[in-house]
């Protein structure tokens, strides 16, 4: 059997974490079985559903690294990918006929003062247009069959429910366009999608999606219900506990490697918690997913993600930091013009920083001419003991001809071991002086990177500022 699997988000908002880590599940699978992952929009809310959401989807998952085999923007034999193109081609109209020829569904005419309390049942397109034309609204509804709809779940066993619990089920809505369960049960069948792994919300679905499978004479794909990602509360993660979705992450300023790793973790059992999932396609195994509840540790992610930009090459990270100033701050993007110092700069600035936009307040005050201070920082230039500290300083720095961080670090120290100086307070004082900040990468480090010329310089600037 060809493993064929897909995901299929609605286009009504952004990509929640959730999606993400069912698709990247989805296309583990598919490539660990040289299968296919497929990318279909189920866009049939139409006042809802944007091509702006569409494609801001599309844009997380390719950031992601979850590139599908088929879909709206590549195309393939099954498609159209949209199902709003389906609905145009007559795709659903088809197979909703066929129910109704067979007895299996029925229009439902429903009252004109009650649009929910149905008014007459029929199987008659001709006397459901006569009523349509009076101004009824009119859905097509499948019929709920007696008995049981027993299945077996990859995650969670033998799944049974009893028929009786379940109404008769609208497949057509009044404006012509086909329900979620309906749609996707064609759309699986024509696309030939062999495994249907999804989020255990969709649970209750699956037996009505099942009915409708056996009443086409369908045989229905493999399921697989994988547990809901949870807040620290333990109830499904939503905007209360905080941002949900991959865009938000994105602009956070978490590393697209870092996430995908982190979401990996979220029911995948590893030796290693820092991996590459792309590179353990052989050891992916569904049936070995967790069948419990995750928690999402936002500062679980953050840890993850710092350690993804410490460890990686500085070149690339250098390239991922343009990539996400180009969307969140793209004055930034003239910082690298003289490569080599941008590289001594990102080196020493990642090491104590675990995100994208934590990592650009602590790289700007490198690039500008002089760091403009933060409050805490005024708060210390206004201090009486500044320009005693700052000139002993400045003709300690000026005397260092071998220039580099062991010498710095060197006459630094010698400088705070004088009787009438606070090594502590000395130290915060050259931070704020240099960099503007109290919060800033190793103070040697930083002193040997800015370089002698441009450390004198920013100490003088703030002892002209005391002598006006």
């Amino acid at each position: 059997m060809t493993v064929r699997v897909r995901f299929a988000p609605s286009p009504t908002g952004y990509l929640h974490v959730g999606g993400a880590r069912t698709a990247l599940f989805d296309w583990l699978f598919a490539k660990k079985n040289g299968g296919k992952f497929i990318l279909r929009i189920e866009d049939t809310d139409i006042q809802r559903s944007t091509r702006e959401s569409e494609e801001s989807i599309m844009q997380d998952l390719k950031w992601c690294g979850l590139y599908w085999d088929e879909g709206p923007d590549v195309g393939g034999i099954f498609g159209p990918y949209r199902q709003s193109e389906r609905v145009s081609a007559g795709i659903y109209e088809e197979y909703a006929n066929q129910l109704l020829e067979a007895g299996m569904a029925y229009y439902a005419i429903y009252e004109l003062e009650d649009t929910k309390r149905i008014l007459k049942r029929t199987t008659s397109e001709k006397e459901a247009n006569k009523y349509r034309q009076k101004g009824h609204s009119i859905t097509v509804n499948f019929k709920t069959p007696n008995g049981k709809t027993v299945f077996d779940d990859i995650a969670k066993g033998k799944m049974e429910f009893d028929n009786s619990t379940f109404e008769d089920l609208v497949i057509v809505k009044s404006n012509g366009y086909p329900t979620y369960n309906f749609a996707v049960v064609v759309d699986d069948h024509l696309m030939k999608i062999s495994h249907v792994v999804r989020g255990e919300d969709h649970l209750t679905n699956t037996p009505k999606q099942i009915m409708l499978y056996e009443a086409l004479g369908w045989e229905k794909p493999k399921f697989m219900h994988i547990p809901l990602i949870l807040g620290p509360d333990k109830t499904p993660l939503s905007k209360r506990h905080g941002g949900t979705s991959v865009d938000y992450f994105r602009s956070y300023g978490i590393i697209d490697k870092a996430f995908v790793n982190y979401l990996a973790l979220l029911g995948w059992g590893v030796e290693n918690e820092i991996f590459d999932p792309f590179k353990k396609i052989e050891s992916f195994d569904l049936h070995r997913l967790s069948s419990k509840p995750v928690i999402f540790d936002y500062a679980k992610l953050e840890w993850i993600n710092g350690q993804h930009m410490r460890s990686m090459p500085v070149e690339e990270l250098i390239e991922k930091f343009k990539s996400w100033l180009e969307g969140n701050y793209s004055k930034g993007l003239g910082w690298f013009e003289n490569i080599e110092y941008a590289e001594k700069v990102m080196e020493i600035c990642r090491q104590k920083v675990n995100n994208l936009k934590a990592l650009k307040d602590f790289v700007e005050p490198f690039f500008v001419e002089r760091p403009i201070p933060t409050q805490d920082a005024k708060k210390i230039l206004d201090l009486p003991y500044v320009q005693s500290y700052l000139l002993s300083a400045l003709g300690a720095i000026k005397m260092l001809n071998n220039w580099n961080v062991k010498n710095v670090e060197r006459v630094i120290r010698t400088v705070a071991a004088s009787e009438n100086i606070s090594k502590k307070k000395f130290f915060q004082l050259l931070r704020v002086a240099l960099l503007g900040q109290t919060v800033t990468p190793g103070l040697f480090e930083s002193i040997y990177v800015l370089g002698k010329e441009r450390s004198l310089t920013r100490i003088q600037y703030v002892l002209n500022d005391i002598s006006k």
